[in-house]
């Protein structure tokens, strides 16, 4: 078996290439084929656990999605480079699933010959092993001054014989340009490689774009396959940043969640799902003034954090811890997964220069001492019984992931003292006293249905339920016979 291999290049970031992706694996999926999306390197703090050579390792967010739009079992070969941010200057490397420290030291320009090794090996086994492989570029192809060491565009389309759509953001303006003058900055033999050009997020009448296509296709030789109108509410979690929080449900706002947005946010997309919950209204907290108007009904969420002390410093910095701790004395409830946890507690300790020290929220009375090992894994558990307000969870069982550095224990001095601490999930979940303040290190539980029904009585729209729409959509919008002709 040899892959056809169909690639999507962009732009620039946020063009579209990831859904799009996502599309494409779907659609050649439900015509039989074997699929398996791919992307050679990708820089988010969004990831999920999959399989590994050495039991369970993490990919990025995007490609674990396609994969199961692909109906792929995920593993680590699918995203074989993973750059976490942990500063403006600094990423974690994540090399076949495993955090590489050495890689992580070395100079941008110094990594890519050490790496491409693994990345063209693992692309070489998804192409042995499929019919169809769906890659998805980085950024944009025409940067010319990364070109000499990509290993994320133009690389992976020569070493898979790629045949490449490429997709702009026609909402953003200048749409024709940025097609126009990425292919124009592509050597030769890579603008060849361009089989269509895909305008993103049209708003409008489409007729009005005449005569642009034409002109385009007369200076370039590739023809406009597809204009795909905006659809912000696909219901597919964005690859990266803080996506628009404006909910997909009608009717009036019965309960508001407000998740602290600090600046390395991690795993934001798990979130997504609150968007579909009708009467919930989604907020994105920057500043206590985000949080003044909730009342005791309304959640906080701290989220997972790549750099835990550090977003604790930028949350008292804004005033937010003040705010978060008023909420909870007014009466409201408050949510930490994973560093989120981890900053609920008294203190977090750092022996190793993993994170750094720094006193905690108090609002747990727990300490997490930072570990050089890293938890990486699949979990399955069942909460115990479990205080109001978060009463709903009790006996519920869930299945999540763990990505995380140290552990979280009570403080046994506190405990001592007669401070009240409950665990509701063994070495996962605790609640604090009162029950107004559940921490967990357990990522994914608003992508449980029985999660979501305990919580909120409703019903969401499952993933397959996304990626069908998702085909559907390519094959109203795609130039008939297009996406046969990419394989054929």
């Amino acid at each position: 078996m040899t892959a056809r291999c169909i690639m999507v290049l962009g732009t620039s970031s946020g063009a579209g290439k990831s859904w799009l992706t996502t599309a494409l694996c779907r659609y050649y999926a439900r015509q039989g084929l074997k699929v398996a999306p791919f992307k050679a390197q990708n820089m988010s703090n969004n990831a999920r656990v999959v399989a590994s050579l050495d039991g369970m390792g993490e990919v990025g967010s995007a490609q674990y999605f396609q994969a199961l739009a692909a109906k792929a079992e995920p593993d680590v070969r699918i995203n074989p480079l993973l750059l976490k941010p942990e500063a403006d200057t600094r990423s974690q490397v994540v090399l076949l699933g495993q955090v590489h420290p050495q890689l992580s030291d070395t100079p941008w320009h110094g990594r890519s010959e050490k790496v491409w090794p693994a990345i063209a090996a693992a692309l070489d086994e998804l192409i042995a092993e499929n019919d169809v492989v769906v890659i998805e570029g980085a950024g944009s192809p025409a940067e010319i001054n990364l070109m000499d060491t990509d290993i994320v565009n133009l690389r992976v389309a020569r070493h898979a014989s790629a045949r490449c759509l490429l997709v702009t953001d026609i909402d953003r303006g200048g749409a024709f340009a940025h097609l126009y003058g990425t292919w124009a900055l592509l050597p030769t033999e890579d603008q060849q490689r361009i089989k269509g050009f895909v305008l993103n997020k049209f708003r409008g009448d489409a007729s009005l774009l005449a005569p642009a296509p034409q002109m385009l296709e007369e200076r370039t030789g590739v023809p406009t396959v597809a204009t795909l109108p905006m659809w912000w509410q696909h219901g597919l979690p964005e690859e990266d940043g803080v996506f628009d929080d404006r909910s997909l449900s009608q009717g009036a706002v019965q309960k508001t969640v407000a998740v602290i947005a600090y600046p390395r946010i991690s795993n934001l997309d798990e979130f997504q799902t609150l968007k579909n919950i009708p009467g919930l209204r989604l907020l994105w907290a920057r500043s206590p003034a985000d949080l003044s108007a909730l009342g005791v009904e309304d959640w906080v969420i701290l989220p997972g954090s790549k750099h835990t002390s550090a977003d604790l410093g930028w949350l008292r910095q804004q005033g937010l811890d003040a705010a978060i701790t008023a909420h909870v004395q007014n009466g409201g409830s408050v949510l930490g997964i994973c560093g989120g946890l981890q900053m609920l507690g008294e203190a977090l300790i750092d022996t190793h220069g993993i994170d750094g020290n720094a006193p905690g929220l108090g609002l747990l009375p727990m300490v997490t001492q930072f570990a050089q090992e890293k938890t990486v894994t699949k979990t399955q558990a069942s909460f115990a019984q479990v205080q109001a307000p978060w009463s709903a969870l009790s006996d519920v069982a869930v299945s999540g992931y763990e990505i995380h550095h140290g552990k979280t224990q009570a403080h046994p001095a506190m405990l001592a003292a007669g401070v009240q601490l409950y665990e509701v999930m063994p070495g996962l979940a605790w609640q604090s006293g009162d029950g107004q303040v559940l921490g967990t290190y357990l990522h994914g539980l608003f992508e449980s249905p029985a999660v979501l029904q305990a919580l909120f009585g409703a019903q969401v729209p499952t993933l397959e339920t996304v990626f069908e729409g998702l085909a559907d959509y390519i094959e109203q919008h795609f130039q008939p016979c297009v996406l046969e002709s990419l394989i054929r």
